[in-house]
């Protein structure tokens, strides 16, 4: 299949009759440049991942996503810092705009486990090398590229960029840290997912803007000196007022969770030395046909040829799945999610999602098992509020917690026809959930919510689960699951109780697995012996645990940081020191410890 390549003018796409295959990599070297015809670039992307072409890896998302419009892309994957800075030279200045993200993982997150120990190995990196990206990755690179390269503009994107858009606490260095903005003195930042945004900043580039007149595009922040900020945005307290008030912090937070919750937010401003970053109110959801553009681009699903030979485990993993939909509207106080997805799902129509599936069927090494059919929650396909009019005068950061919402319309049918539909695909063997599932839309403390939730986990557990069903419910003491925004402990018991009573009655041999949290703020060494206690008696040997980690931009962290709740100001244990938490940690694995 072919295409005509576009060139761009500024404002206008001439289209010439020099053709290229549609299933092409984006170029990422001078070379593959001049095999295209190319004697320049429009834009080019730096990224802390390496290159692989699938949608599950943002810079593959927002380059297929400026090709598409007709701008010359390349991509220059985990550039060497250390050296001469060749890399970040060997294509010159892009005609429009760098544009920079640390990868699919707040970089430091990727690097450091919870007890701040550089980890073994790099998911996103061919091998799993784990010295690939530098520590605060996005900072390296923009930084760098704004000495080289000074007058042209650097736009900021992805997950760092995202939650580090606003003064944040910074786990690794123990501190509170300005807008990334401020450290890098970038030119923009495009937050959450960035197609629209990206698109439009190209466009008015393109069209010979300057990037300091790109001043209203939604979902993005900039930073202008004192005094020249926003007249119509809402004064958060400045970055050095957050220094000196752990109070004034949580109240930053409690506001900017608010809005990011909002249907129509208000533009936010934050001083911070003689600066003011100014971040805009995001776009609306994505429509069915925006996310199925996005989904649909031509690509390839594999990693560039330039790994031939090599091994990178995070696509290993995802090779043979689907996202189904975006955003996720639990509110958990640990999760990101909300803040950079967005808290309204948006969901991809049955065309989209069964198009993708055929593709993976025809890859040469598909099997005939699709690993996973999700999304942040994989049970919340087209879920969204009755009353549009309702969701937009609500600013409530979850719809289940600390009750489900009313106007939730929770009906799972449209999820089970879309299973029933991939299942009778040609080559689809099994097309399994590997994502977790939000067992609080499946039961209360009595049962099944009702008969389509009962028909959900039964067809569930019957196709679709391929040995595990993963589910969260994190703690099991109920002022620790109240610090967290999840349910009661007693919805898992009962989800274990139906779970065991079908896994009987059909003879599935099939396994419950629960992922719990150590550490996290209101968890005290007795509420942790408590949990270990419980699942014991319930025969759980627990295998998917893990130490807090405090993650900018999440609801936990402003806990972990201030010791308060920054909605009700009331004091909180905190289990901050190594030795607390390895003691935290080490209730998980009481079984070690027991004589054979």
């Amino acid at each position: 299949m072919k295409k005509k390549e576009v060139f761009l003018l500024p404002c206008k796409a001439i289209y010439l009759t020099h053709y290229t295959h549609t299933f092409e990599f984006l170029p990422t070297s001078a070379k593959e440049c001049q095999r295209r015809g190319w004697n320049y670039v429009d834009v080019i992307l730096f990224t802390g991942d390496a290159y692989v072409d699938h949608p599950s890896f943002g810079a593959a998302v927002i380059g297929r996503t400026l090709e598409a419009q007709g701008y010359r892309v390349a991509v220059i994957p985990q550039p060497n810092w250390r050296d001469d800075l060749r890399d970040f030279k060997k294509l010159g200045a892009p005609r429009l705009f760098f544009g920079v993200t640390s990868g699919s993982m707040d970089s430091m997150v990727n690097r450091y486990t919870a007890n701040r120990r550089l980890r073994s190995s790099d998911a996103y990196t061919p091998d799993g090398r784990n010295d690939m990206r530098p520590d605060y990755a996005a900072y390296v690179y923009a930084r760098t590229l704004k000495e080289l390269f000074p007058q042209v503009p650097v736009v900021l994107g992805g997950v760092e960029a995202s939650l580090r858009r606003f003064t944040h606490y910074d786990y690794w260095q123990d501190t509170l840290r300005p807008s990334i903005l401020y450290d890098t003195r970038a030119d923009m930042l495009v937050y959450g997912m960035g197609e629209k945004p990206i698109a439009e900043v190209a466009r008015r580039l393109s069209c010979g803007e300057a990037v300091e007149a790109l001043t209203d595009i939604p979902q993005t922040a900039y930073m202008r000196r004192k005094g020249c900020g926003s007249s119509a945005a809402v004064a958060l307290h400045s970055f050095e007022d957050c220094q000196k008030s752990k109070a004034k912090f949580a109240e930053n937070f409690t506001r900017i969770e608010t809005e990011s919750n909002k249907v129509q937010a208000a533009v936010l401003q934050e001083a911070v030395g003689d600066m003011v970053v100014v971040v805009n109110p995001q776009y609306p959801p994505m429509s069915e046909q925006e996310i199925d553009a996005s989904f649909d681009l031509p690509y390839t699903r594999l990693p560039h040829p330039r790994y031939r030979d090599k091994r990178i485990p995070a696509y290993e993993m995802v090779k043979h799945s689907i996202n189904i939909h975006r955003g996720c509207f639990g509110g958990c106080s640990f999760c990101a999610i909300s803040m950079h997805q967005g808290k309204f799902v948006a969901s991809r129509s049955q065309q989209s999602v069964l198009e993708e599936a055929k593709k993976v069927a025809a890859l040469p090494d598909f099997r005939g098992y699709l690993s996973d059919v999700g999304g942040p929650s994989a049970n919340m396909y087209r879920m969204q509020g009755r009353s549009a009019k309702a969701c937009a005068k609500c600013s409530r950061c979850s719809c289940l917690y600390p009750r489900r919402c009313g106007n939730l319309n929770a009906d799972t049918a449209p999820l089970l026809e879309l299973y029933a539909k991939i299942r009778a695909l040609p080559g689809v063997k099994k097309a399994f959930v590997g994502s977790g599932i939000r067992y609080d839309l499946v039961v209360d403390e009595h049962g099944f919510l009702d008969e389509a939730a009962q028909k959900y986990f039964q067809t569930l557990l019957r196709h679709h689960v391929s040995g595990r069903l993963k589910v969260a419910p994190e703690h099991t003491a109920e002022e620790v699951l109240a610090a967290m925004r999840k349910p009661s402990y007693r919805l898992f018991y009962q989800l274990k109780q139906l779970f065991d009573a079908q896994n009987r009655a059909e003879n599935l041999r099939l396994q419950l697995i629960p992922y719990f949290i150590s550490s996290h703020p209101a968890c005290t060494n007795a509420h942790m012996q408590q949990l270990a206690d419980i699942t014991r008696l319930q025969g759980f040997r627990l295998e998917q645990v893990q130490d807090f980690t405090p993650t900018p931009m999440t609801l936990s962290s402003v806990m972990y940081y201030t010791g308060l709740n920054p909605y009700t100001k009331e004091k909180i244990y905190v289990a901050r020191s190594k030795e607390q938490k390895l003691k935290q940690n080490s209730c998980f694995f009481w079984y070690k410890n027991e004589k054979s």
